[in-house]
């Protein structure tokens, strides 16, 4: 089996800074989960930019999906993360003038493919949103409201885990998901969203600052001071 992601001598730094990220050899197979912990400033949130394709002008190769980014143009990155790539922001980056149906379906939108597995799986990308915010135990009475903005915290990142979901991407990028949920809502929120990707067999890269997420991963990577690991 091929690697999803696939790192060799990768280096980057922003212009006049020092190496901001600094990694020889990593590779995750279709289905791992990655948790990447290390100090403010260790280069964690960089690090999923330029897997993601977002930041480019690095040293050395990233391979997604068998593709190499350096090798692409930047609107063959960006078709490449919006066909292969849900992204989990920390601040949920929410549309308030959509409601939680359309939300869900936005990466529908812009990704044929997406759009296509969203129809295979559930017979329309609306049905597919409807049982991704139904798994994540939103109730079925907020679908159609267009107000996310008075959803509480924990509902509006079930929506956004949601979004990030549908379409059934290779790979899930997350960046701090859980910094605004207590300790129950986290491990709740962690426990339905694994679900969800063990049986779509989604690799998930989880940043964070709470090393009581570790708990659930298999694979761990900690970045030091300056982004070496």
């Amino acid at each position: 089996m091929s690697p999803l992601i696939e790192i060799r001598n990768l280096h980057f730094a922003w212009p006049g800074e020092a190496e901001a990220v600094s990694i020889e050899q990593l590779q995750l197979q279709p289905g791992e989960h990655l948790f990447i912990q290390g100090p403010s400033g260790s280069g964690k949130s960089t690090l999923l930019n330029l897997i993601a394709g977002v930041l480019s002008g690095f040293k050395g190769d990233i391979k997604l999906a068998g593709h190499s980014l350096a090798s692409l143009s930047e609107r063959q990155r960006d078709r490449l993360r919006a066909d292969h790539i849900g992204v989990l922001f920390q601040q949920f980056n929410l549309l308030p003038y959509l409601n939680l149906i359309d939300n869900v379906s936005l990466p529908c939108t812009l990704s044929a493919p997406r759009r296509e597995a969203a129809i295979r799986r559930s017979g329309s990308v609306q049905a597919e949103a409807h049982r991704l915010l139904e798994r994540l135990q939103l109730p079925t009475g907020l679908f159609q409201r267009r107000a996310v903005a008075e959803l509480s915290i924990g509902q509006q990142q079930r929506v956004a885990a949601a979004r990030a979901l549908i379409g059934a991407p290779e790979l899930i990028i997350a960046d701090e998901p859980t910094s605004a949920l207590d300790g129950a809502s986290r491990d709740r929120f962690m426990q339905l969203l694994l679900e969800e990707l063990v049986q779509s067999n989604t690799t998930l890269l989880l940043v964070s600052h709470d090393p009581a997420l570790a708990e659930h991963f298999s694979r761990h990577l900690t970045l030091e001071g300056g982004g070496s690991c």
